[in-house]
């Protein structure tokens, strides 16, 4: 009688397939872990001394996978390295899922090998931790339905860098900077601009903390339960 799903995006996506099912799709928007929140100072550098030798580091979290185009990230750091000669990180955080073995390999001759970290499977309360810790969350996955990382990132107050052109951009509006996923140059570009612009930086935070105030689970919660009334009815 009812299909619920977790954005527009997605509702899209269910509709090309089953175009009858159209009048009966709803969107209950995901809710954030109430853990995912800022931290104070001595909180991210004790994170990023842990980590990263207490540099400033871009996050990539999730379950390492094609679909999450790690392999395009790592291309895209190595042209913000060339050009900014930082010493930023890139931390991937989240297990090894599947066919992750391309990215592995091309880190052993990576140019930058010592500058990225993988974290493998972190407990909840250490990867909210570390998000909080991140100077950007840098997302740039091929096809998401929702993109709980970006949401989890602007609650933390953590400014965002992911992909053009879906759910994810529903999701952060105008909170975070996008990128072609398939773009390289374009995901470094992004890189870099919120590298050298404090400013823009700074509003994206505030921009972010404020949007994900849509995205909790009471809320969620409540919606749910109308639709069920509905359906009932």
């Amino acid at each position: 009688k009812k299909l619920i799903t977790v954005s527009a995006f997605s509702k899209a996506d269910i509709i090309s397939h089953y175009p009858l099912a159209a009048d009966k799709i709803s969107i209950i928007h995901n809710g954030i872990r109430n853990i995912f929140q800022p931290r104070s100072f001595d909180e991210r550098d004790a994170i990023k001394k842990k980590y990263t030798d207490g540099r400033e580091f871009f996050l990539c979290t999730g379950s390492l996978h094609p679909r999450k185009n790690g392999m395009n990230l790592l291309k895209a750091f190595s042209r913000f390295k060339k050009r900014q000669q930082s010493s930023m990180k890139l931390v991937f955080a989240g297990r090894l899922a599947w066919k992750y073995e391309s990215l592995i390999e091309s880190l052993k001759t990576y140019k930058y090998r010592d500058d990225v970290i993988l974290t493998g499977y972190l407990p909840e309360e250490e990867l909210a931790a570390l998000t909080a810790a991140a100077y950007t969350l840098v997302y740039p996955s091929l096809y998401e339905g929702f993109g709980l990382p970006v949401a989890e990132a602007m609650q933390s107050g953590v400014a965002v860098i992911t992909s053009a052109n879906s759910a994810m951009q529903e999701i952060a509006g105008d909170a975070a900077l996008y990128a072609d996923p398939h773009d390289i140059d374009a995901i470094a570009e992004q890189m870099k601009r919120i590298y050298k612009d404090e400013t823009l930086r700074n509003e994206l935070i505030i921009r972010g903390l404020e949007r994900s105030r849509n995205y909790n689970w009471d809320l969620a919660a409540a919606q749910y339960w109308k639709a069920i009334e509905e359906t009932i009815a």
